[in-house]
């Protein structure tokens, strides 16, 4: 029985977060600032910052596009952004743990163990890339060394010596 209570905490912190009744519409894809069509409204300038500035007073007279009063409608309707907040993620990776320990090893291969080999990975390719651009010459013949030349000419920049 001792060993079925973090379990239960587990399953009580994991079903205190799921919504009964989702609604797709609200959950999937939030209201952003441009879910809503506001009317656009065009207003001429009544004043002027410089009264001197704008002697031809035709000016104020603007043809607008009717692409600008009348948008196109969208040809294709795209489907809803996914949800991938980080708390779906990690109740969906734990969905089949059934065991305290089971949900121990899998926050930990999912927030310790993945980012530190996407960090040395990463650290491995840069210090790969600047151990090669070290030891680039810009005196070869290779396409690197001509778009290197071309840089520095555009620049101005003087070409260091063989």
């Amino acid at each position: 029985m001792a060993s079925s209570i973090p379990l239960q905490v587990a399953e009580t912190v994991q079903t205190a977060h799921i919504n009964r009744h989702p609604s797709p519409t609200h959950d999937i894809n939030p209201s952003t600032a441009a879910s809503r069509k506001e009317p656009v409204t065009l207003e001429k300038a009544t004043h002027r910052l410089y009264p001197d500035e704008g002697i031809d007073e035709d000016d104020d007279e603007e043809d607008i596009p009717y692409s600008v009063l009348r948008p196109k409608p969208r040809r294709h309707h795209l489907p809803p952004i996914p949800d991938l907040r980080y708390e779906q993620s990690y109740l969906h990776s734990i969905r089949s743990a059934d065991a305290w320990w089971k949900v121990v090893l899998i926050t930990a291969r999912d927030q310790v163990m993945m980012p530190f080999m996407q960090g040395v990975l990463y650290n491995l390719a840069i210090c790969g890339w600047q151990y090669w651009n070290k030891n680039a010459q810009v005196h070869g013949s290779s396409i690197g060394a001509r778009v290197r030349r071309w840089w520095y000419g555009v620049n101005n920049w003087k070409i260091p010596p063989q």
